[in-house]
């Protein structure tokens, strides 16, 4: 393998990296905060919110994402320049480029499925701890904010995490609607130096050693050796509590 153009490609490498790093900043942090809006609109929230919230979930989580964002980039995006006034305005050399519509893009999809996750989360938190709070007068939002939400997170963190890395990723994605993400740069050494597999090597190496990749498998594995040490404790709980109460039977039966 021929390794030799890292050299003079690495200026573009590092710009590629960044952009895919700042994607996936900003697919996860605006879209873990609509999905937890989503997740509680779907377990809490009034017929017409549940049908509204349901509906998002279930057209952004049953399309593929490609086509949303080529939705967003070819169809609004040839609309926006309609508006009256908007092309002088600061927001154009924002909303002209194809990042702004690959990370909304990316926002509203990573949001659906965190939703369902929470959603799921919310629901398996025991009800008694719920019931102690509104004993202890908590409102709603206070209930949701100090007991609900964070039991949920904590309970759902193993598939946060890994949702994290299938979002990292889809962010070559964005490579389609012209953002010269990692990706994009691999594709442009491949058509300069026409080698194929060395750069697209390099994305491989990259997005494998992501710290996003790396704190996924460490909290499943927490996860399961925190399980693991609460079935050993229940275990040994109930056979000494057995044991507590046999003692007195077996005496009796010696008398």
């Amino acid at each position: 393998m021929d390794f030799s153009w890292v050299g003079k490609y690495w200026p573009l490498l590092l710009s590629g990296a960044w952009q895919t790093i700042a994607l996936l900043v900003i697919s996860v942090c605006c879209g873990f905060v609509l999905a937890i809006g989503l997740a509680f609109a779907q377990v809490s929230g009034g017929r017409m919110t549940r049908i509204l919230a349901r509906g998002y979930c279930t057209f952004f989580r049953g399309t593929p994402l490609l086509i949303q964002l080529w939705l967003l980039y070819y169809g609004v995006g040839s609309l926006l320049p309609m508006v009256p006034g908007l092309r002088q305005s600061f927001l154009w050399p924002v909303l002209r480029e194809g990042f702004f519509f690959a990370a909304v893009s990316f926002t509203l999809n990573y949001a659906a499925y965190e939703a369902e996750v929470l959603r799921g989360a919310l629901l398996g938190v025991p009800k008694g701890e719920l019931e102690a709070g509104r004993a202890f007068g908590m409102s709603r939002f206070t209930l949701a904010r100090r007991i609900w939400l964070p039991r949920a997170i904590r309970a759902a963190l193993p598939t946060i995490a890994g949702e994290v890395v299938m979002q990292l990723k889809a962010t070559p994605l964005a490579f389609t609607v012209t953002v010269m993400d990692l990706y994009a740069v691999a594709y442009k050494v491949r058509q300069d130096t026409l080698l194929v597999y060395e750069p697209l090597f390099v994305v491989t190496i990259f997005i494998s050693s992501s710290p996003p990749s790396l704190p996924a498998a460490s909290v499943s594995s927490r996860r399961r050796c925190r399980c693991a040490d609460s079935l050993l404790r229940s275990s040994h709980e109930r056979y000494s509590y057995s044991g507590r109460w046999h003692e007195p039977r077996i005496a009796a039966a010696g008398r």
